[in-house]
């Protein structure tokens, strides 16, 4: 218990695991609804595309958080606008402004001459750093995501298999989808001071697609989300702490690696239940 606990004895490490934990939930929710739609391109894509926001913040002496935001504003106008206003595919707008941005960023950085440790900062964060308003910022995301996932339930959840059943029930599936994307937004904008615009997508992503693997219903597997990503910033606090890493990186790399071994347990040893067996071949069936 002590080698668990030693860990969490400073403040700044107390902070980092308060930190840790509110943003787990956030992008547990919300990357729920990307890994069902299929849309963990999107979220990579804002997870880049944020940066020459924070690269400008950084230079001008502004919270980074504000020139993120920023970035993430023009991520979600610049989508609206291509499948809006072109008969392109959304895939090839989130693309374009992936690429561009990401390049502006680094034009950016590389034109001001931007030291290693700040380049770091933006791409990897500093989960240790953590400050108060960090913090309040976390919790209000936290809070704004489950009020906007709770009341965007129902469409979201059309959408995710039929967007054309969305239209004819009335569901406005673009202003939802809009919607998706805000709260994807908010996720990397509230995330990255911990994990950075690099890590964020593993946080996003993985404890939701590891959830996919073991539970069927929504709300269920926005539940596991949340414990898994939450076991994963508890468990990568204490790797971190005793194996002297960088902390969020270490967060990302344990959700990812939760993921494989939940699927190779799957894999290897389920198949041997007959109830996974029967729930296996129908599933195929109705398919």
């Amino acid at each position: 218990m002590d080698w668990f606990l030693d860990a969490f004895r400073t403040d700044d490490a107390r902070r980092a695991l308060v930190a840790a934990l509110l943003v787990v939930g956030t992008t547990s929710l919300v990357g729920t609804w990307v890994v069902i739609r299929g849309l963990s391109f999107i979220g990579d894509a804002f997870a880049h595309g944020v940066l020459p926001g924070i690269t400008v913040a950084f230079l001008i002496g502004i919270d980074p958080t504000l020139g993120a935001a920023a970035g993430a504003l023009v991520m979600v106008g610049g989508i609206h606008l291509v499948t809006r206003r072109t008969n392109l595919a959304e895939e090839t707008g989130v693309g374009l402004l992936f690429v561009g941005l990401l390049a502006l960023g680094v034009v950016i950085a590389s034109r001001a001459g931007m030291e290693a440790e700040e380049l770091g900062e933006i791409l990897f964060g500093d989960v240790f750093e953590i400050g108060a308003g960090d913090l309040i910022l976390a919790v209000a995301v936290l809070v704004g995501t489950a009020i906007a996932v709770a009341v965007f339930y129902r469409p979201f959840l059309v959408m995710a298999f039929n967007e054309q059943k969305a239209e004819v029930l009335g569901l406005h599936p673009r202003v939802a989808h809009l919607a998706l994307l805000v709260l994807v937004a908010a996720a990397v904008v509230s995330s990255f001071r911990a994990v950075g615009t690099l890590l964020v997508f593993g946080l996003l992503v993985g404890p939701p697609a590891t959830a996919a693997l073991v539970v069927r219903r929504v709300p269920a597997m926005m539940a596991t989300a949340v414990a898994l990503g939450s076991a994963s910033a508890v468990a990568g606090l204490v790797i971190s702490h005793h194996a002297r890493t960088d902390g969020g990186a270490t967060i990302a790399a344990t959700a990812v690696a939760v993921f494989f071994v939940v699927l190779v347990v799957r894999e290897s040893v389920l198949p041997f239940f007959p109830a996974y067996g029967r729930r296996e071949r129908a599933e195929a069936s109705a398919g």
